[in-house]
């Protein structure tokens, strides 16, 4: 029988929160007083009080927890008491957005008791049968007073479902040894990241969703900090608003689980013009409770339900958060049951959480685990494709996107390093009083977008307070030209703007190698430049030292080099340089990975990079290619090539030279017609690299006839020698009728995408190319792609299952699952699949591996092998 409700017990360390905000009178009659604002106050639960109530707005559950009888009466004195400011706030943080909500503005601090110790209250009605209990532990003393404990944590014999929301995760209390010993099993941690990170745990903050994850697995594995929670059976980190951690233990193994909101990162959702809100973390302690309860009435896997609870913790913080106080504190119950509650047009549904397992990783690997490689089940070639055709918001639904300004990427490389950029720069800005200015280094190849990715990332944070300077040293005659370079940020700086100045080519020659690195190094440190005996202020600005010979740092710094006389070398030359000391100067850098594939090894997700800088280019250029869907007209041959050509001689600028020299001013629709000549195309690509993947589609069809006759003569030779199939082999492939012909047609023309399915491409090449091997599992792989495909297209003809095969009932024995199908016709596929290698070989088609692991897992695999 299923239980209708079950018993919660909620305690804790409680407080009262106490709301002060004010407002303006504007009517100019009545006594004097009246025309000065008018400050209002009132207070709220806090705490365990407040958690509680949450708890019962969440569940449909009987809840038991401490009561204070009325918060407008006076409160006993030893009871903790925060105050906070409230003022208006925008509910989006947009502009244009005036609709306009309560939160805090500035937490005061808080009203301590005489005594010290904070006052704590009992459970009403407390229940030492309680199916679940909810401690709120902000370190106040509830830990080690054993007589406010909740009745089911008393008793040995209990085994209620128990979420420990710990403020303060230092050395175990007392609390928590009664936990370990009587209740681990069954209890989930819950910690807030900032917490967390406040006891010397070094996660990393709004980088990557990747880099957090795998540096929260090292902290458990290695800190002896939180030695004490890698115990844990289950835990949860909650990052903001937008993400979780859900550490499970059993007792062989641990695995962890990232829950994220691909759109954003932490802290995106909270805007600095947003206000506060204190109980995000008993919000979310709500939502996921509101899961376990379901969970425990339905006899669910605990696990199952945390993962549900997790989802529903992050909507209901989201909610939480916008919702506010509201527009009038004291006319609305706080806070509100609609929370907890799903709606039409909602901005947020659990559906919008992702989740996915992270990845052990290993050092020695610079990019073992993306998140975009483990959410899709198909290649980053065809993710690239949907990218260019329907945009990164259709394409890249459950991936982490970042964004600044007109400036996307998916690459956790490049997220990272403009994210710290963007850290480096938010914090510059907002600090009052600064001496020098803010330097930053950006290598990559010409035509990588070093300026625009920088640019973008800066106009993001400030973009009415930002003005961008160009200067190429390369082009300076002497010491003069850069004087008055310094002069015009000056200018820029006074006039109570921040210049975000560009400094390309600073590694070029001058005086010698790295000859301006010297000069740069005054103004850097001390915020001044020299004219004489005349010393000027620089003011606040932003460097971003450009580099023009050096693609990467390792290269600006001579990591790059093996030899070790080389290397020392190098090494000479560049501390007379005063490379040391420049570098010594610089708050961050990043490296501007481009459209090119940096590195074989490494680099996997170049071809994302192409379609993302495509499908902008088109949206910025050509938007009337773009139909009202969202989707791209674009020839399916001029994106292959567009994204498949090997290099760009000039990184982005060549592919948008192909763009432009495109003829498209008046077309609806980009046919490989339309692109430059080949002797133009010679400018930007290898031409006839190019050609042969604009043209695949062309090669493939004037082959089909020999490809299908080289498929079926193959075939013939695999299958074995039961009456039905030698009956069907002995016809030859001329005298065959028109309905099997169409048959061996249309799987030629899926041959391509199934091979996608197992991570192959097909590649017309010049000479007749070795047959390869299809594995046991890429047949099966195959063989059961193929079987869906034909039984789809019978189905949308008419087709149904039937015992026998019958072209006038239209019933067909094949038209069951793979799993259930009769082994005889399994094989009938599988026989086909194994004759497409030597078919596709003999017309010159090669079967390539795509790269879809990096380089350390793919020799993994292959050792594992």
């Amino acid at each position: 029988m299923i239980m209708t409700k079950i018993k919660i017990a909620v305690s804790g360390d409680v407080c009262t929160n106490v709301l002060t905000w004010r407002t303006f009178n504007k009517n100019t009659k009545g006594y004097k007083w009246e025309n000065s604002p008018y400050v209002h106050s009132i207070t709220k639960e806090g705490g365990a009080l407040l958690l509680s109530k949450l708890v019962s707005l969440a569940c449909e559950d009987t809840v038991v927890s401490p009561k204070l009888t009325d918060t407008t009466c006076e409160l006993p004195k030893e009871l903790l008491q925060s105050s906070s400011e409230l003022d208006l706030f925008s509910v989006t943080g947009e502009e244009n957005d005036y609709h306009k909500v309560y939160r805090v503005k500035k937490f005061l601090g808080y009203s301590g008791p005489v005594s010290g110790k904070p006052e704590l209250l009992p459970i009403v009605n407390d229940d030492e049968n309680a199916d679940m209990v909810i401690i709120h532990d902000e370190g106040n003393g509830f830990n080690s007073d054993e007589e406010f404990w909740p009745l089911a944590m008393k008793s040995s014999t209990t085994a209620p479902v128990i979420i420990y929301k710990l403020n303060n995760p230092t050395i175990p209390s007392k609390l928590w040894n009664q936990i370990e010993k009587y209740y681990m099993e069954n209890t989930i941690v819950v910690i807030d990241a900032d917490d967390f990170r406040a006891q010397g745990v070094n996660i990393s903050k709004s980088l990557s969703w990747e880099r957090t994850a795998i540096d929260f697995v090292w902290q458990i594995n290695n800190n002896p900090n939180i030695a004490f929670l890698a115990d844990c059976y289950h835990l949860i980190i909650h990052f903001g608003v937008e993400g979780a951690i859900y550490y499970h233990k059993t007792n062989t193994t641990a695995q962890s689980q990232l829950f994220f909101l691909p759109y954003a990162f932490e802290g995106d959702s909270i805007k600095e013009n947003q206000g506060k809100m204190y109980g995000l973390s008993s919000c979310f302690v709500a939502g996921l409770t509101a899961n376990l309860a379901s969970g425990i009435k339905n006899k669910e896997e605990l696990s199952r339900s945390i993962k549900e609870g997790i989802r529903s913790g992050i909507v209901a913080t989201q909610k939480y958060f916008i919702n506010g106080f509201g527009e009038n504190v004291e006319a609305r119950d706080f806070p509100s049951v609609s929370i907890f509650m799903e709606k039409d047009n909602d901005f947020i549904y659990k559906e919008n959480v992702q989740d996915v397992n992270i990845r052990s990783t290993t050092q020695d690997c610079q990019s073992c685990w993306y998140i975009i490689k483990d959410k899709t089940s198909i290649n980053l070639a065809e993710i690239s494709y949907n990218i260019v055709k329907y945009g990164e918001q259709s394409a890249l639904k459950f991936i982490p996107i970042a964004q600044f300004g007109k400036l996307k990427t998916v690459d956790r490389t490049e997220i990272e390093a403009y994210r710290s950029i963007k850290n480096l720069i938010t914090e510059y800005v907002s600090t009052k009083s600064v001496s020098r200015p803010l330097s930053i280094a950006v290598f990559g190849t010409p035509g990588s977008g070093k300026s625009f990715g920088v640019t973008e990332v800066a106009s993001s944070i400030a973009p009415n307070l930002i003005v961008k300077l160009d200067f190429n040293l390369s082009q300076f005659q002497d010491l003069t030209d850069l004087t008055n370079a310094l002069h015009k940020v000056r200018d820029v700086s006074l006039m109570g703007k921040i210049p975000l100045v560009f400094f390309d080519e600073f590694d070029s020659s001058f005086q010698g190698k790295l000859g301006w690195l010297k000069y740069f190094l005054a103004p850097m440190q001390d915020g001044v430049f020299r004219v004489g005996d005349s010393i000027h202020p620089i003011g606040k600005a932003i460097f971003v030292f450009a580099g023009g010979t050096s693609s990467t740092y390792r290269q600006f710094c001579g990591e790059d080099i093996e030899d070790k006389s080389e290397y020392k070398q190098f090494l000479s030359e560049f501390k007379d340089a005063k490379g040391p000391d420049f570098i010594s100067r610089l708050r961050g850098y990043v490296n501007i990975l481009g459209p090119n594939q940096t590195d074989i090894k490494w680099d996997q997700l170049y071809i994302v990079r192409r379609a993302m800088l495509l499908r902008s280019l088109i949206e910025r250029k050509t938007p009337y290619l773009i139909d009202a869907s969202g989707e791209a007209q674009i020839d399916n041959g001029v994106l292959r090539a567009l994204l498949k050509v090997p290099r760009y001689k000039h990184e982005s600028r060549s592919m948008e030279a192909i763009l432009e020299m495109s003829r498209l001013t008046n077309a609806m629709k980009w046919e490989q017609a339309l692109l430059p000549s080949k002797e133009q195309l010679r400018l930007h690509v290898d031409e006839e690299q190019f050609y042969r993947y604009l043209m695949y589609d062309s090669f493939f069809s004037e082959k089909t006839d020999r490809i299908a006759a080289a498929l079926y003569n193959n075939r013939a030779l695999l299958c074995d020698n039961n009456r039905e199939t030698k009956q069907f082999n002995e016809i030859k492939w001329e005298n065959i009728n028109e309905e099997v012909k169409t048959y061996i047609y249309n799987q030629i023309r899926h041959i391509p995408g199934a091979l996608n399915k197992i991570n192959y491409e097909l590649m017309s090449v010049d000479e007749q190319p070795e047959n390869i091997k299809f594995t046991d599992k890429e047949v099966e792989i195959l063989a059961e792609f193929e079987h869906d495909r034909i039984s789809l297209e019978k189905k949308e003809a008419g087709w149904k299952y039937g015992v026998n095969y019958d072209e006038d009932k239209k019933t067909d024995p094949m038209l069951i699952s793979w799993a259930n199908l009769d082994r005889y016709y399994k094989n009938h596929i599988i026989d086909s699949i194994m004759a497409w290698p030597e078919s596709l070989a003999k017309s010159n088609f090669k079967i390539e591996q795509l790269r879809t692991l990096c380089y350390c897992e793919t020799q993994m695999k292959l050792r594992n092998n």
